[in-house]
């Protein structure tokens, strides 16, 4: 999720700065976070975004997208990738020496609490602590410098190749020259210019791919200008998170519901990660907004369970049918706890026994058998299983008439929630004020959502949809050339 998977994160941030001590991409204005891929448990997940990241949701210019399950390290078969440049040379400048302290420091993990104190700024670390950033470098697996661009005395950008695959760095010092600002992220990719260019490396991702690029009418309505596959129903990880909000937000519509009901985190509505709520003590209480913030920002399951329990399962359903022509394959629609029980514990006996019902029965045994089973008997999983059955569903359509029904709300809350990570996608924001992400992801399945609207008020929808039943993708290189092909797409929107 996103919801699911198995144990490699894609991209971990971390930044505390004034805004003018950073470069432009690490928004370093913003509360720090360590953000990991989302879901299933993982041996090799990063860790849990810090306190501060519970409530406030990820900077879209920070986050990493967080509803790309991990995955098994070495699963899938990668991308081919360039071959590795010999180490650049480190300039002798402030924020120089610290990339070089912070290169060396890293192949000696954990890095002692007063080396941290003597390298980072306070604010920095009022942020993120030195437990936290060690986490960070860790669940990274090393770093070895590949390049370097943009640099001044005070910041730098490059690519470091990791055990999770090359990622951008960036890296800021304040004025006593310590590190105030670090950013890692996926590494762009080039941007298609054509869109035969955009199927031909789409479909070189996945043996199952599915892909629309589309622009909102004014009343409401897609208009498609570039299409794969469009009226397929594919796997959506995490991006089934899109029905739970729109269900939310028309109960609160209707006056049902507000923003700031507290829904109690009852031990058997608690989920695996992604996510921190799980983590909050038992029968504790999280608002509305809270749950759906984090629920969108860091594809927190936990979050996305609480809200379906309030809302109610069918009113769920309800929202699938009002937004896609495939509701069927969704009903009954998984709680993230449910999927993660079918598909993680004692598999395939659960799972086996509920795909053999029929869908009255299969109610039943959710509020039964799955009911009953402890989330402790989840082991993580690295291959694909039963993603063509066990799943949330939807076509690209379908999902463009999401983000289309939840622009329709036109309520603030929805904006803010679903503009609070764009997955490092990085468009020009005086072009694209306004950008939506969600995504999703397990051990076969990778997929993405975006919505943005120009700065002259159209808006379009580009959403991808990757699968493989047989074989893990390698996200760690689909996942940045995914982003550069929806980039490219909306650059070609804007010209069509």
């Amino acid at each position: 999720m996103s919801v699911m998977s198995a144990a490699l994160a894609l991209a971990v941030t971390a930044t505390a700065a004034p805004a003018t001590a950073a470069p432009a991409d690490t928004a370093a204005a913003t509360p720090a976070t360590a953000s990991a891929a989302d879901t299933t448990p993982a041996a090799n997940t990063a860790p849990a975004t810090p306190a501060t990241a519970d409530t406030t949701p990820a900077s879209p210019a920070t986050a990493a997208p967080a509803d790309v399950a991990p995955r098994a390290a070495g699963a899938g078969a990668p991308l081919a990738s360039p071959t590795p440049a010999p180490t650049p040379e480190i300039p002798d400048s402030p924020v120089g020496e610290q990339l070089r302290w912070l290169l060396e420091a890293s192949a000696a993990l954990p890095i002692p609490e007063d080396q941290i104190s003597a390298h980072f700024s306070a604010a920095f670390l009022e942020q993120i602590s030195p437990a936290q950033l060690n986490g960070v470098l860790q669940s990274l697996g090393g770093l070895r410098l590949e390049s370097l661009a943009d640099v001044t005395p005070t910041t730098l950008t490059g690519v470091v190749t990791t055990g999770v695959g090359r990622l951008q760095i960036s890296m800021a010092v304040d004025g006593d020259g310590r590190i105030a600002a670090l950013l890692f992220q996926q590494e762009q990719r080039p941007a298609p210019q054509s869109w035969a260019e955009l199927d031909q490396r789409l479909r070189a991702l996945a043996p199952r791919v599915g892909f629309l690029a589309a622009e909102i009418r004014g009343n409401g309505t897609c208009r498609p200008v570039h299409t794969i596959a469009p009226d397929t129903p594919r796997p959506l990880g995490s991006m089934f998170k899109l029905y739970v909000l729109g269900a939310t937000a028309e109960k609160i519509k209707k006056g049902r519901l507000s923003w700031d009901t507290p829904l109690t985190i009852r031990p058997d509505l608690k989920s695996l990660p992604s996510g921190t709520l799980q983590d909050r003590p038992d029968n504790s209480t999280v608002s509305v907004r809270e749950a759906a913030q984090l629920m969108i920002s860091i594809s927190d399951n936990t979050g996305a369970d609480l809200l379906i329990d309030k809302v109610g399962r069918a009113r769920v359903e309800a929202q699938v049918g009002r937004w896609s022509g495939h509701t069927a394959l969704n009903r009954p629609f998984l709680t993230t706890r449910e999927l993660f029980l079918l598909k993680g514990a004692d598999y395939p006996r659960l799972a086996k026994k509920y795909l053999s019902l029929d869908r009255a029965r299969r109610y039943r045994y959710l509020a039964t058998t799955v009911a009953r089973t402890p989330l402790s008997a989840v082991t993580p999983w690295d291959r694909p299983r039963d993603i063509g059955a066990l799943e949330w569903f939807a076509s690209p359509g379908d999902v463009c008439r999401a983000f289309a029904g939840l622009s329709a709300l036109n309520t603030p809350p929805i904006d803010e929630i679903m503009s609070a990570n764009d997955a490092g996608l990085g468009l020009d924001a005086e072009a694209w004020p306004t950008v939506w992400y969600k995504g999703g992801g397990e051990p076969g399945v990778l997929s993405m959502g975006f919505l943005a609207r120009d700065a002259a008020g159209r808006t379009y929808v580009v959403t991808a949809l990757t699968s493989d039943p047989v074989t893990a993708l390698d996200e760690a290189s689909a996942a940045p050339e995914l982003l550069a092909l929806v980039r490219g797409s909306f650059a070609m929107l804007a010209r069509s």
